[in-house]
């Protein structure tokens, strides 16, 4: 089997051939017919030279029948003229034939070389797209098992490391330590969710919508205004003092105001504008 290497040079070979096989008989050709309308040419002159003298001997003749026969002759010399072109005109439309025939020659084994070589490159794209998504493959495959043990290894460490200290904390130590230790412990966990609960490490698109009274981003747990003409509409738990989610219907600062009766009297200002708004339309 050929090497997708030795098959291009064999087309190249190919092709080189057959290109010069089309240019080097086109010279012979074309010489052989350009030979052929010299002569027409010579015989051509020949039949100018008997025109001439036809004509003089057609204006030296007083005698009517001679006077016919040199016309005669002339009409003779005229069509034998008209034949030679037409010979002539014959010989350059072949010269004409076999140049479009060689170029379209030469344009077809063009077309077949590049169809040939674009057919070599695809395979070769082919073949290395093939090879890339099988070593990628390989390497995904790898990759998530190197994780995972890393990440076994990690825990275990730390799992080694949190039992051989709470073991010193249990065998060392009064219960005194041991409660500040616990106390120390709890706030740093309640500081570490505060932290993860902050969008102050998060990136911030700055297309992303801002909600609640501080303008940030939506992070957390976050309750919805109720008014259905609130303009902020959505508010983190942590800035309106909430640590989960009330029971029926809840209004934000803005929209509840100092009382109940404001945030009342907003609501019910806000539904005749919609009834009146309606009854306009």
């Amino acid at each position: 089997m050929l090497s997708p290497a030795n098959g291009e040079q064999i087309h190249l070979v190919n092709y080189v051939e057959d290109y010069l096989d089309s240019i080097e008989s086109l010279p012979f050709d074309l010489q052989r017919n350009v030979s052929l309308m010299r002569e027409i040419d010579a015989k051509y002159q020949e039949i100018l030279k008997e025109l001439d003298e036809y004509y003089e001997r057609f204006k030296r003749e007083a005698d009517g029948a001679q006077k016919r026969r040199a016309l005669h002759c002339i009409q003779r010399a005229l069509i034998r003229s008209q034949e030679l072109g037409d010979e002539k005109i014959q010989l350059v439309s072949q010269m004409v034939e076999l140049v479009e025939n060689r170029a379209r020659q030469v344009d077809s084994h063009v077309e077949l070389l590049e169809a040939h070589q674009e057919a070599a490159d695809a395979t070769g794209h082919s073949k290395a797209g093939q090879d890339k998504s099988r070593n990628e493959a390989v390497a995904q495959a790898e990759k998530p098992n190197n994780k995972r043990s890393r990440r076994q290894r990690n825990n275990e460490n730390r799992e080694n490391a949190a039992n051989n200290h709470d073991h010193d904390d249990a065998t060392s130590g009064t219960p005194r330590e041991k409660k500040a230790k616990a106390s120390k412990k709890k706030k740093r966990s309640k500081a570490k969710a505060e932290r993860e609960a902050s969008p102050a490490d998060l990136p911030i698109d700055p297309n992303e919508p801002t909600y609640c009274l501080c303008n940030q981003v939506s992070y957390g747990e976050m309750i919805g205004c109720d008014n259905d003409e609130c303009p902020i509409e959505w508010f983190h738990f942590s800035c309106v003092g909430l640590s989960h989610k009330p029971k029926g219907k809840w209004y934000c600062p803005k929209c509840r105001g100092e009382s109940e009766k404001t945030m009342d009297k907003a609501l019910e200002k806000s539904k005749r504008e919609r009834a009146y708004n309606r009854h306009e339309l």
